[in-house]
């Protein structure tokens, strides 16, 4: 089982706001930290007094602290990578290499004497892990992940996260992505406009990227990458990311009636296998609710991402609950209930046949 994680960078902020996000993030079950450390401007030592507070914060709390640096502030601070002590008297749990070395280098840091893990930046899409693992790291010590990107429109395309992240799961490498919240207002730099590692995640509610991640299969650890999510997020998030079932949030036509609704929100549902192109059909309401009636009801032409129930008029399928992956005409026999959330419209195209789901009300 992956982990959740939250940012903190108390170069930007009070030691008294990180330790209450991070004793609230706790609560719902976050693990990990991301913190950044590319820079030290000014008294270094109180930069790093700083640092090591908040650190000991979270490991108090039971959290697991990554420090971004990058190859220069290594000699600024007099480190190198054969020895990592500094990190380790910081309390961290590991250093993420925001610029790497040759591969030789990153496998001797992952047998550091501290147990310290190296992570290393996924969203480059070269054959730098394959280089690494040409040096025998120690695996255990070695994990992957991406970059978060503060200037709209420069996050990574799926297609192009797709191929950087296979480069890592190949090798049975934990990877981690950044998500983006919403309510936030602040990173490492001065400018951001939410720290995303998918551009499609940008402006998305955070619970529907989380849910994005979980259904993409290929991520283990979900980090929000700036800084303060609300309470709301934090419970929204863990709750996707625990879920049993993906959870599609879906708005009830205004004409749905409680029978209908009962179908949707209060039943588990089942991507038939044997899918078709046109709908995924859930079978089982029909089962459950054969001795009920579904008299015609709203039945419009259908668009991708409608919710239907059979009526009547198809006999021995009426009651089967469906979601619509594209579009088609209605001939009388089917009810448009509902509709999946334009937000997480994408998530149809990550449903797989046999899979489990539910539906959750929302508001348009």
């Amino acid at each position: 089982m992956g982990k959740l994680g939250i940012s903190v960078y108390p170069e930007r902020s009070t030691y008294e706001r990180d330790a209450a996000y991070l004793t609230l993030a706790s609560q719902y079950g976050f693990k990990r930290v991301f913190t950044s450390l590319l820079e030290i401007k000014g008294d270094g030592q109180q930069v790093v007094a700083n640092f090591k507070r908040v650190i000991a914060k979270a490991n108090a709390l039971g959290m697991q602290v990554m420090v971004d640096i990058n190859p220069d502030l290594f000699q600024q601070l007099g480190v190198t990578y054969d020895n990592l002590q500094f990190f380790h008297d910081l309390g961290a749990w590991g250093v993420r290499l925001d610029l790497g070395f040759t591969g030789a280098e990153e496998a001797q840091m992952t047998r550091n004497p501290y147990g310290l893990k190296i992570e290393v930046n996924m969203s480059q899409g070269t054959h730098y892990i394959d280089n690494i693992m040409s040096f025998s790291p120690n695996t255990g010590n070695l994990l992957g992940s991406h970059n978060f990107y503060p200037h709209r429109f420069s996050g990574l395309g799926q297609a192009f996260f797709d191929r950087a992240t296979a480069m890592y799961t190949r090798y049975n490498l934990n990877t981690a992505a950044f998500v983006n919240s919403q309510a936030a207002t602040f990173g490492p730099w001065p400018t951001q406009d939410g720290l995303a590692t998918l551009e499609s995640h940008r402006q998305l509610p955070l619970a529907t990227q989380v849910k994005h991640y979980v259904l993409l299969g290929t991520i283990d650890d979900v980090l929000i990458g700036n800084a303060y999510a609300s309470e709301a997020e934090l419970v929204a998030a863990s709750a996707a990311f625990t879920a049993a079932y993906p959870a599609l949030r879906v708005v009830p036509d205004d004409s749905a009636s409680p029978l209908a609704k009962e179908l949707m929100f209060d039943n588990p549902h089942s991507y038939r296998g044997d899918a078709s192109e046109y709908l995924l059909r859930s079978t089982q309401t029909r089962v459950k609710y054969a001795q009920r009636d579904f008299p015609p009801e709203h039945t419009v032409p259908i668009q991708r991402g409608d919710v239907l129930i059979d009526n009547d008029g198809y006999g021995q399928y009426k009651g089967e609950t469906q979601i619509a992956l594209q579009a088609m005409p209605n001939d009388g026999r089917v009810n448009v209930v509902g509709h999946v959330h334009a937000d997480e419209l994408f998530l149809l195209d990550y449903l797989k046949p046999w899979s489990g789901f539910t539906m959750v009300p929302a508001e348009d």
